[in-house]
């Protein structure tokens, strides 16, 4: 399947209350990502941290997608899946400030963001190694028969992790009821990801070798993405196995905080940045019939959630250093080994 003949000429079906919700979400994620960065440069969060800004897309069109009670797995760029899926913001924010109320108690950070209540199955900082545990996840859904799906979020580096390879295999085999989703940002880390990969497609190309359809989509059109999970997810309600999906898209940034990202050619960010999802979108709403003034009190309601969330983040205290002792697999911490 290629946007081009099944995508494009549906996306006049998305509803505009669907539309707005997913704006909704994009801008919320703008939003929180941007003061994710403002508080690195003030020196509030510790350690490094990877931001999405560009890819919002995947995140809001699937968010909206999925049920409620279905499971997301994501990369360490994941701020952008955890909030589209109910997790407050202010929890997500205190955890990257490594605050008492933050979402893991400032215990996980910016790279392990987990909420089992809503469905937020971990952001995962090995490389590939959560698409067997959301294969594992999708094999509980089938045989409690739940109609969970699980959603599994991996970058175009993953491809050559052989646990991609593994995970596909045995999802296919088993006709199990996961979506894996390659979020193809052009670079894995710093290097361009086709100077590495054999095929064009590091995702699409491989799925027929595990007897799935070849998915490529325009990861930074809402609608294409919407219109796609809901096909996917659906299929895989119904038992018709697993689907592989490529989202093509672009990371307005570097790797992570660290990373100028002068690797990249100006004109290939210009070009990528003119395809921002949020303006387009916006506009794209507009023409639809929405009222500015609508949107324009989704961006405000926005910007005051952000503050919000961040004055509430900020007010955290310092985890207790005991705290290292908790959620650990022997009581006691360390003394088990004495």
């Amino acid at each position: 399947m290629t946007l081009s003949t099944d995508v494009t000429h549906l996306a006049a079906e998305v509803p505009p209350e669907t539309g707005l919700a997913i704006y909704t979400q994009m801008a919320r994620m703008r939003g929180m990502e941007k003061r994710a960065y403002d508080l690195f440069l003030q020196n509030l969060v510790k350690g490094t941290s990877h931001l999405s800004l560009g890819q919002e897309a995947i995140a809001a069109g699937f968010g909206v997608a999925m049920r409620r009670d279905d499971y997301t797995f994501a990369t360490y760029r994941g701020h952008a899946h955890t909030l589209a899926r109910g997790v407050p913001m202010a929890g997500i924010l205190a955890e990257l400030m490594g605050r008492g109320n933050g979402l893991l108690a400032g215990k996980g950070g910016s790279m392990h963001l987990t909420s089992v209540e809503h469905g937020m199955m971990g952001s995962y900082a090995i490389v590939g190694a959560h698409l067997p545990i959301a294969a594992g996840a999708a094999w509980s859904a089938q045989y409690r028969d739940s109609g969970q799906v699980a959603v599994c979020f991996f970058g175009d580096g993953a491809t050559n992790i052989g646990a991609f390879h593994e995970a596909l295999n045995l999802a296919a085999v088993w006709r199990l009821p996961v979506v894996f989703v390659c979020e193809n940002n052009q670079y894995m880390e710093y290097t361009p990801i086709q100077s590495v990969t054999a095929v064009a497609h590091p995702a699409a190309d491989r799925a027929p070798g595990y007897n799935l359809p070849k998915i490529i989509i325009d990861g930074n059109d809402p609608d294409a993405v919407y219109l796609t999970a809901v096909a996917a997810l659906s299929g895989a309600r119904d038992g018709k196995g697993p689907a592989l999906i490529e989202a093509q898209t672009y990371r307005h940034g570097g790797h992570s905080r660290a990373d100028p990202a002068k690797y990249r050619q100006p004109d290939e960010v210009r070009l990528w940045l003119e395809r921002d999802p949020l303006p387009m979108y916006r506009q794209r709403l507009l023409d639809r019939g929405i009222a500015e003034g609508t949107l324009t009190a989704v961006e405000a309601e926005s910007a005051a959630l952000v503050d919000e969330a961040t004055a509430e983040a900020a007010a955290g205290a310092t985890p207790d250093l005991g705290l290292i002792h908790k959620d650990l697999w022997a009581d006691g911490g360390s003394s088990w080994r004495n």
